[in-house]
């Protein structure tokens, strides 16, 4: 092989720099990891919906819908909903834990696209959020649950889930760049959420509350993803449904993404 002197060499040109979404690829591929280095954080990620499925559906749903399948037919989404929302929570754990160990000061130095990181945790919501709703879904399959509009539907009603969670993330990445433990942003986030959760259409029909929750309920952004993803289940849902259910996740991404970034670079 023949050598080359150093004046060939300086010639080489330099190898091109990753663009934008090959910096998202890589850190989506270590969320990807993450799962399959850690499988037992899985577990909290579907207990919880789990047993409020079974509970709510066999507890509750004679009082509320008359016999549990019934019932189940009206709660399914409802808790799918509940779980992409919840489990975004997770976003701002992760986000914070990494801040503690300094990763992110490692990421800052290196040549990528500022956002890459937060891909990552995004992709690793959307595993979160495809893994629990299938559980759910196949879990309420078996106990009678029916979606109206078949395969189609559920692929639109998993779409705009994904939509839900990746909108809701940004709340807590913002949390997780604030607050400095993991735990607390989890406190704090489910102090957020809890209120939007219960206090909407999930578990009962908002015409059964005192006036001035219904009037809360019916406005709840969380009633409105509720009811679309009951359609997009049923085959009924019209377009104006869907715009607002997409309406907050649309809207928490446009005024958080560049909050973002600003305290990122800020930290």
């Amino acid at each position: 092989m023949t050598a080359r002197s150093p004046a060939m060499l300086s010639t080489v040109a330099p190898p091109r720099p990753a663009g934008a979404f090959s910096n998202a690829l890589t850190f989506g591929w270590r969320a990807v990891l993450k799962f399959r280095h850690l499988p037992e954080q899985l577990f909290d990620l579907i207990m919880t919906p789990l047993m409020f499925t079974l509970l709510f559906t066999f507890v509750f749903g004679g009082a509320l819908a008359g016999s549990p399948g019934d019932y189940l037919q009206f709660f399914l989404p409802g808790i799918l909903v509940q779980t992409v929302v919840f489990n975004s929570v997770y976003s701002g754990v992760g986000l914070s834990t990494d801040l503690t160990k300094g990763l992110f000061e490692r990421f800052r130095s290196l040549p990528i696209w500022q956002l890459s990181p937060f891909a990552g945790l995004m992709v690793g919501d959307v595993l979160r959020h495809l893994i629990a709703g299938l559980i759910i879904l196949g879990v309420g399959l078996a106990l009678g649950y029916r979606p109206q509009a078949g395969v189609a539907g559920v692929v639109a009603s998993f779409l705009l889930l994904f939509a839900i969670g990746f909108g809701t993330g940004w709340i807590f990445i913002v949390l997780g760049l604030v607050i400095r433990t993991p735990m607390t942003v989890m406190t704090v986030g489910f102090t957020f959420m809890f209120p939007l959760v219960f206090a909407s259409n999930i578990m009962v029909q908002p015409e059964t509350m005192p006036a001035w929750l219904e009037a809360f309920v019916v406005r709840n952004p969380v009633s409105h993803m509720t009811t679309a993803l009951r359609g997009l289940m049923a085959g009924t849902a019209s377009g104006s449904e869907v715009l607002l259910a997409l309406a907050a996740p649309v809207v928490l991404t446009l005024l958080l993404a560049p909050v973002t970034l600003w305290l990122y670079r800020r930290n």
